[in-house]
């Protein structure tokens, strides 16, 4: 019988990076594979509790990168507008 063990079943606090340490890629990713652990239904209740609170935060932090990444869009197209000459010209006539 091999000694070589992989893992003892149980996670540990430092088992996940901080949420707010990940890229929206690294969170989405991350929920994917959550989602997936989850649906196999073979944890206790306790274990799975703790991986669907990873996954709500995980969530959040993609809207929230999912968010910021609309406002920036939103504030480029506005100062393209501002700028563009379409708008120099109609505010010179």
């Amino acid at each position: 019988m091999s000694t070589d063990t992989f893992g003892t079943g149980e996670q540990r606090d430092d088992a996940f990076r901080p949420v707010n340490e990940l890229s929206y890629e690294e969170a989405r990713d991350e929920l994917v594979e959550t989602v997936k652990i989850l649906e196999l239904g073979q944890m206790g209740l306790d274990e799975s509790l703790q991986y669907w609170e990873r996954g709500e935060a995980l969530a959040k932090a993609c809207e929230q990168h999912l968010d910021g990444a609309a406002r920036r869009v939103e504030r480029a197209l506005a100062d393209g507008a501002e700028n563009s000459p379409e708008r120099s010209t109609d505010e010179e006539n």
